[in-house]
């Protein structure tokens, strides 16, 4: 059972190029989303009157696909929190923006059965379904970029959106005190401006409600003035993040090397000579490296104290060796002024799907935690994931 889990999680996963079963099940997953908004923006029209029974089942098929969707990614969540306990993961999934995104996808097509006085207010969540498109592209870079850039800057963002909200309620008090008189139907009380307000700082200009007034006109000049150089604010503060990541990643570019790590993969015997040692106590030529080991169903990144048992399959590195399987190890030396350098481990950005196994510092091996720094000089050997890990230890051994 625990084995089946671990390859629905890795099929459900989103992003996992080189698992075509995961690819396949990506690409039903984005079908089936398009379906269920067609179904939603096609219905609005007249001409779908000869096809609403189709359009009715078509809804009804995607909503269940997406409620065992989010039924699985309950059942696997301990593997997407693999240090909470299982109940803790399971609601940390469903308390997530994506794991609330999938629920309400599908729960508010099911109300209408359980409240039908609140039928038509419930056809409203159906816009929600169209978040869902936002997990596909999770695992995407060119999103990443723009989730990373509205984090780095979402303090200045706010800032600046409360100076805009500071001068929208100042223009409403001005603006009533200048038209009230003169439009007493427009202008009732001091939050009467608030949409004038708004449309006017934003620079859309409706012209349902405007200053008649000298005065009126003079200040809906001087606050369309500000209004402009204000809103420019927040898209000043986006673009300029946007140039800092790009710049950040070019820079990484730069002042980094990559090297292929390759792999060959040994089985530990009754008689093997290192049958019952520490990590630490084995001797390995300068150009390998011990990455991981697998201890049946169980996958460790071993440290010094670790003891090899019988039975337990090692992955060691090597370089300059062609692998022929689907794993991708590489080694990034760190020179100066790359951005990582001084940064924890846990601080880095990099993706879901590498893993930093292990950091060579001179002659010293060190098995990274969340808390290792990473420094000048630094040998980073990263894995990739391409397949599932299990995968990665069938057949025998690759010289």
């Amino acid at each position: 059972m625990e084995k089946l889990k671990r390859q629905v999680f890795d099929t459900i996963q989103i992003g996992n190029k080189h698992n075509l079963v995961s690819r396949i099940f990506d690409w039903f997953i984005v079908i089936c989303i398009f379906l269920n908004l067609f179904v939603v923006i096609f219905g609005t029209f007249s001409e779908a009157e000869p096809f609403i029974n189709i359009l009715k089942v078509i809804e009804f098929v995607t909503v269940i696909i997406f409620a065992l969707e989010y039924v699985l990614r309950l059942w696997t969540a301990n593997y997407l929190y693999p240090e909470k306990k299982p109940w803790k993961a399971t609601l940390a999934f469903a308390l997530s923006i994506l794991g609330l995104i999938d629920f309400l996808s599908f729960f508010p097509y099911f109300l209408p059965f359980v409240f039908p006085k609140g039928a038509v207010a419930f056809r409203m969540f159906r816009v929600i379904r169209i978040f869902r498109l936002f997990r596909i592209n999770t695992q995407y870079d060119a999103f990443n970029v723009i989730i990373n850039v509205l984090n780095e800057k979402k303090g200045q963002i706010f800032y600046s959106v409360c100076m805009i909200c500071i001068l929208i309620i100042a223009s409403s008090l001005c603006m009533y005190s200048l038209e009230h008189d003169a439009q007493p139907e427009q202008f009732k009380n001091a939050f009467s401006g608030i949409w004038w307000a708004v449309s006017t700082l934003l620079t859309v200009g409706y012209g349902d409600i405007y200053p008649i007034t000298t005065l009126g006109r003079i200040m809906a000049i001087i606050i369309a003035f500000l209004g402009v150089g204000l809103v420019a604010i927040p898209t000043g503060i986006i673009s300029a993040g946007f140039v800092e990541q790009y710049t950040k990643l070019k820079t990484m570019a730069y002042h980094s090397e990559e090297h292929d790590i390759k792999f060959v993969t040994s089985t530990i015997y009754d008689n093997h000579p290192w049958n019952g040692k520490a990590i630490k106590d084995l001797v390995f030529p300068p150009q390998l490296l011990l990455v991981m080991a697998r201890r049946r169903n169980e996958v460790i990144i071993p440290k010094g104290d670790f003891i090899v048992k019988t039975g337990d399959v090692l992955v060691i590195g090597a370089k300059n060796f062609k692998d022929e399987d689907d794993i991708h190890l590489r080694e990034v030396i760190i020179k100066e002024k790359n951005p990582w350098i001084g940064l924890q481990i846990r601080e880095l950005d990099i993706s879901r799907q590498d893993l930093i196994v292990m950091i060579r510092r001179k002659n010293k091996v060190i098995i990274p935690n969340g808390s290792t720094f990473i420094m000048k000089g630094d040998a980073v050997h990263i894995y990739s994931k391409k397949e599932r890990l299990g995968d990665l230890f069938t057949g025998e051994l690759h010289e």
